[in-house]
């Protein structure tokens, strides 16, 4: 049709020209007819002589011929497409029959002439060495026999083939085919195979399955209907452990032909969850607790690669260290700074309902789907893919996948035999393996200043002075967090965690490791040599960005995770929260927060804004860390060693530490009590302010101001909790100000 509208195109012009040549030649030849005859010349499309218009005869001559010939091809087309059209159907109905024929059917049993009258109208074969008896027998199951159905029963004769309207129908035509089953498959001992159509008639028969000897039934029992194109062969049991999952949804007689390598019953996982949140840590269940929150009836299923439910990772590198519960790594309880004992885990198992109740519950609820990973995500069919193939629809989505820890290149490319010997901390998995691990060896090293590998050297430090282990802790920069604090506290942070007991190698580069008699020997590029057992890398976290291709979802250059709006919305019904979320700061710009506080404010704003909350994103996270329970301190805003500072500090007293300040809160996660808080109008300390001390020995507590542009943008409390709102309003209001001395004192770090 394409080709034949084309063609008219270009000659519907020449045949309207053509019209009207013809036209004005007959208009001058009836004028003519009452003249005298006078030669006048026609006019011609051609460019020729006057003749007497045979030219242009022979081109209508020409053009009639090409429009029938268009048209025979439009005839030509249109019965081709027709045929084309009717062999799909055909062919999608016949696909429709064989699936429907591998799906359980019943055979319908009667006397042996009623047998053989079906067989003669389905033209089955029979199968080998299977002969018709006065009694059908039918194969019996590994396990138990089969009961009778009496709604499957059939009083068939000999005088006809014809089935009851209840029953299955055995016959032929593809429409028949299609009906669903009754019945889960069995393999016919004695019976002959029947089959659905003369295509499948063709192919070899199944072979019968024999189990045991068959017994007689006392009365007509149903039996299944096997399809040709995948026969049980008895080599093949694993055939008969698929039958189960093509059952119909009403309950039916069930017939198992060969369980004995049959799989275990698998997890149901719902085909819809209105709210399915991807990954399972802090931002997820912070979210879910959320939509809860506001919607009581919302059904949440969370997704999570992990075998564990959602459970908070800061104990990890802290308080679990500390316990003197031999069993800590099985109980996953330790006792907080302030004395008092819970699990690492938000909730009790209680607290969730199964996947498979996701569906029916009344009252809603959240399921935890485990040890899944999401591997595709479908944005515009609102779907998502598992890495077993099993697909689940939603109506809103949270991405909060988190990140996974980095890897030194040089131990990445050390091979297989170091790989072993290393660990990158981040899961529950990998807090057990690494106490184990330091349990059995002698020497272990922890790559990495940062926040988690000073925090992980303090407390092997100490557990080195009880079991003679061996720490060793090393890092590019000149003293512990040295991104983070200024120079003079990074020094004093250094000689803290000495006093730990941890071995400190600053300015190190490691150049190559290898793995030499049964030790690790790691060669630093200014020719230094470490030998160890183990290796911890705490360099760092790379934000879990795998489903941006599929999604189609945008991820920052410069940060890294998902890039979201205000409202932490990355497209349409999908939401992104907690580490993998890079968002805009109105105060500092565009950003990416690694820390518990920053997945507990997104979470629970990105569930809100599932429910229709739409709420901008305007909580400024804090952090903090603690070097064992006298030294701690919490950050919020930008705290980088690169920009000036000025620090406030005084003398601290017995209850400016972490376990006071837990001692206080009542919680060992101090951002859960900190983030509900608002700081209106602080009031300020009236005690006098000494000058500002930028270079003492001791740091007992105080207040260190980063400034860009001479305005806050960054405040660390040394030693001083439960003073976060203050900083929060500090920074939120962008002023430049004159005396921080003045503002210290809004932290009332002189009282005493």
């Amino acid at each position: 049709m394409l080709k034949c509208r084309t063609v008219w195109k270009k000659l519907a012009p020449l045949a309207r020209s053509s019209s009207t040549v013809c036209r004005q030649n007959v208009r001058r030849a009836g004028l003519n007819n009452g003249r005298i005859p006078a030669c006048v010349p026609a006019a011609h499309m051609s460019t020729g002589p006057a003749g007497g218009g045979r030219e242009t005869q022979l081109y209508i001559l020409l053009v009639g011929a090409a429009c029938a010939g268009g048209g025979l091809y439009a005839y030509r087309t249109v019965t081709g497409d027709q045929k084309r059209y009717q062999q799909r159907i055909d062919e999608i109905a016949a696909r429709q029959n064989k699936t429907a024929a591998g799906e359980p059917a019943t055979l319908v049993q009667s006397e042996a002439p009623a047998v053989e009258a079906i067989e003669t109208e389905t033209v089955a074969e029979p199968a080998p060495e299977a002969a018709p008896s006065p009694e059908p027998e039918a194969a019996p199951s590994s396990e138990e026999p089969s009961p009778p159905a009496p709604d499957a029963e059939v009083a068939a004769s000999t005088e006809t083939t014809e089935t009851p309207p209840d029953e299955p129908v055995l016959e032929a035509s593809p429409e028949e085919a299609a009906e669903p089953p009754a019945a889960p498959v069995v393999e016919e001992a004695d019976e002959p195979v029947l089959e659905a159509s003369p295509e499948e008639a063709a192919e070899p028969p199944a072979a019968p399955v024999v189990e045991e000897e068959p017994s007689p039934a006392p009365e007509p029992s149903p039996a299944e209907l096997t399809e040709p194109p995948a026969p049980v062969a008895e080599s093949e049991p694993t055939a008969a452990a698929e039958s189960p999952a093509a059952e119909p949804t009403e309950p039916q007689p069930e017939v198992v032909a060969e369980s004995g390598d049959s799989s275990p019953a698998i997890l149901k996982v719902p085909s819809h969850a209105p709210y399915l949140l991807i990954g399972g840590g802090t931002a997820s269940f912070a979210a879910a607790r959320s939509i809860r929150a506001r919607d009581p009836g919302a059904k949440v299923l969370i997704v999570t690669d992990e075998p564990d439910p959602p459970y908070m990772r800061p104990p990890l590198s802290k308080e679990l260290w500390f316990s003197d519960d031999p069993s800590v790594t099985e109980t996953l309880r330790f006792k907080q700074w302030n004395g008092k004992e819970r699990s690492i885990y938000f909730q009790p198992p209680s607290f969730y309902i199964s996947a498979e109740e996701l569906d029916s519950a009344e009252n809603g609820g959240v399921a935890v789907l485990s040890g899944k990973k999401v591997v595709h995500m479908d944005v515009r069919g609102n779907k998502v893919k598992l890495d077993d193939d099993t697909e689940i629809s939603y109506d809103k989505c949270l991405i909060a996948t988190g990140g996974v820890p980095r890897n030194l290149q040089v131990i990445e490319r050390a091979g297989e035999e170091v790989m072993k010997r290393t660990t990158l901390f981040r899961k529950i998995e990998d807090f057990k393996s690494l106490d184990k691990v330091s349990r059995n060896i002698k020497s272990i090293t922890i790559v990495g200043g940062g926040f988690l590998g000073s925090e992980l050297a303090c407390a092997l430090g100490r557990r080195s002075t009880e079991s003679g282990l061996e720490v060793i802790q090393m890092f590019p920069e000149k003293g512990n967090m040295g991104k983070v604090l200024p120079e003079y506290l990074s020094n004093w942070t250094t000689e803290k965690v000495k006093r730990e007991g941890v071995k400190i190698i600053s300015e190190a580069l490691v150049k190559a490791v290898v793995c030499k008699d049964d030790k690790l020997e790691i060669q630093l590029k200014d020719g230094r040599l470490v030998k160890t057992d183990h290796i911890v890398a705490a360099v760092g976290l790379e934000p879990n960005v795998d489903l941006a291709k599929s999604a189609g979802l945008e991820v920052d250059s410069d940060f890294g995770g998902f890039r979201v709006n205000a409202e932490l919305q990355a497209r349409s019904n999908i939401w992104v929260a907690g580490d993998a979320a890079c968002f805009y700061d109105i105060r500092l710009g565009r950003r990416r927060v690694e820390h518990h506080d920053h997945a507990v404010v997104s979470g629970r704003l990105a569930g809100e804004n599932m429910t229709g909350a739409s709420k901008p994103y305007w909580h400024q996270s804090m952090f903090w860390s603690d070097l064992g329970p006298d030294v701690g301190y919490e950050a919020i805003g930008i705290v980088d060693s690169s920009l000036p500072t000025v620090g406030v500090f005084a003398k601290a007293t017995a209850k400016d530490t972490p376990k006071a300040a837990t001692e206080q809160s009542g919680t060992g996660i101090r951002s859960e009590s900190e983030t509900e808080d608002t700081a209106t109008s602080p009031v300020a300390s009236s005690s006098p302010a000494p000058a500002m001390v930028q270079h003492q020995d001791e740091y007992g507590k105080g207040v260190i101001f980063y400034l860009r542009d001479k305005v806050v943008v960054g405040i660390i409390l040394w030693n001083v909790f439960n003073r976060m709102p203050i900083a929060r309003k500090i920074i939120k209001d962008g002023e430049e100000h004159a005396d921080l001395n003045e503002v210290a004192k809004l932290f009332n770090i002189h009282d005493d």
